[in-house]
């Protein structure tokens, strides 16, 4: 028998070799090493583990991998060979033990035990109150049954493995139950535009609908929310890909030379024009001009930028020969281009042109379930570009940030998340917590009042409804249940607006 120290040492190795496995963020590939991990250490001839994401006992399992195979014997070990002491197991969630099957009065009326001629099982549940996972490890190559000692580990395996599964399952889950994953299979590079909520479902959509046409496009959304992101990751796909992507401030561009930067100009046409000048236009032949805050262009750049889009062409300042342009223009801005029709700053023909597929981007408080993700992301971002070791964002740090205001959109968020991953490295810690997020934050200060805090999660919920039911009032009063009027007058109480109606 082994002395006590011994089955320590194993013991250790057991845990040190699980807490390794935590690394991975895939659950096959887990499963995979997890698996090949305790049939080494138990010296079972076969093994075979799965989960259930549902952690429902019956049906098929969401994840499942065996050893010691072929992949043919896979599905026959988990529908026949083993499905009467894998249910047990977990109907009774407890260790299931055998030294011979076909001798066992529990099992030896089973067809499949009789028809294999099993000898030695050990069945452990994963996870309790239910179980939602079962590792299934049958023969010994030592011959006979599995002793006490390999009992004790694969107990042990089960018990520490479980939070790691239990993890990785639910992240799975939730990816698959992205609603922006069928969209982002149509558009290389959208893990830029990070976000899961059906909003950003919403905006991929009809980004992969338009990026392959030549369309211009008009895309709206605060400042700093990812319309620049939008702009360039939709220039990147179709027959315009490799152009070049030229963006464009117009609110930086000055007021006299606007046109000149835009169209070019030829010498002599303005006091700086010494020489032929290239414009924006020009350069990004064959490509993509990205047009930020629109809504700042002069009156007559608008005029020209209409002449441009109806007919593909454009006369540089001072010249007399119209120049043909293959280019596509994308652009984007904050204001409310309603009222700037109204006034007459902003020209109506021209808004219709670019208007043809409007895409908006609502602001993160219309989107709070994208903040998770976005500050995520973001931290590894940091890690990266500041070559900091592997760090995270503590939950109690990912549930403040979805919880704070964020009048800087999707950039304020980003910097936030950038300084708070510094400052954890700074303290010599690999965890991003709350006072790393907000330093500044008195600890002792009031919390939000009830009627605040209630009146925070109601506008929370109800703009995430009205994005579910693609703001039908009506429909979105009925499911929340809540009369008509009621909803209507929240939307007005809230300020909550519908994704592109200041642009109606």
């Amino acid at each position: 028998m082994l002395d006590r120290g011994h089955t320590l040492e194993r013991e250790r190795d057991l845990l040190l070799s699980i807490l390794e496995l935590s690394r991975h963020d895939a659950v096959e590939a887990f499963l995979d090493e997890a698996l090949a991990l305790i049939v080494e250490v138990s010296a079972a001839r076969v093994g075979y583990i799965e989960l259930r994401a549902g952690r429902s006992p019956t049906g098929e399992p969401d994840w499942s991998r065996a050893n010691g195979v072929d992949g043919e014997t896979v599905a026959a070990i988990r529908r026949s060979l083993s499905s009467g002491i894998i249910a047990d197991s977990l109907a009774q969630e407890k260790t299931i033990e055998t030294a011979s099957a076909v001798a066992d009065e529990r099992f030896e009326r089973l067809d499949s035990v009789r028809r294999h001629s099993i000898q030695a099982v050990l069945c452990v549940p994963i996870g309790a109150r239910p179980a939602f996972g079962v590792l299934y490890l049958q023969g010994s190559r030592n011959g006979g049954p599995f002793p006490a000692e390999v009992r004790r580990l694969a107990e042990l395996f089960a018990h520490h493995v479980a939070p790691a599964a239990g993890r990785l399952s639910q992240v799975e889950a939730t990816r698959l139950s992205d609603p922006t994953l069928p969209w982002r299979a149509k558009l290389d590079g959208a893990r830029a535009l990070v976000g899961r909520s059906s909003a950003i479902a919403s905006v991929l959509k009809t980004a992969a609908l338009v990026a392959p046409l030549d369309l211009p496009l008009l895309i709206t959304g605060p400042t700093g929310s990812g319309k620049t992101e939008l702009a360039r990751l939709i220039a990147t796909q179709g027959p315009r890909g490799r152009g070049p992507f030229v963006a464009v401030n117009c609110a930086n561009l000055p007021e006299n030379l606007v046109e000149s930067e835009l169209f070019g100009a030829l010498p002599g046409a303005h006091s700086t024009a010494t020489r032929k000048l290239l414009g924006k236009v020009a350069t990004a032949e064959g490509g993509t001009l990205f047009l930020d805050e629109i809504s700042e262009l002069t009156t007559a750049a608008q005029a020209k930028l209409l002449y441009l889009v109806q007919t593909g062409e454009y006369m540089p300042l001072g010249g007399n020969v119209p120049q043909h342009a293959d280019v596509r223009i994308i652009a984007a801005t904050h204001a409310d281009l309603t009222s700037s029709l109204q006034s007459g700053r902003f020209r109506e023909d021209l808004y219709y042109r670019l208007r043809v597929m409007p895409i908006d981007i609502p602001g993160l408080d219309q989107r709070r379930d994208d903040i998770a993700p976005l500050a995520e992301f973001f931290c590894e971002r940091a890690v990266t570009r500041h070559g900091l070791p592997p760090m995270s964002l503590t939950p109690e740090a990912v549930r403040a940030l979805s919880f704070a205001s964020w009048p800087g959109q999707v950039r304020e968020l980003e910097n936030a998340v950038e300084a708070a991953t510094i400052r954890a490295f700074g303290d010599g810690v690999h965890s991003v917590t709350v006072h790393h997020v907000f330093p500044d934050r008195d600890e002792t200060a009031r919390p939000l009042s009830f009627y605040d805090s209630t009146r925070q999660f109601q506008r929370q919920l109800l703009a995430e409804a009205l994005a579910r039911h693609d703001w039908n009032i009506g429909v979105t009063a009925e499911a929340l249940g809540i009369a008509r009027s009621h909803a209507y007058a929240m939307v007005r109480d809230m300020n909550l607006r519908r994704p592109g109606a200041d642009d109606a």
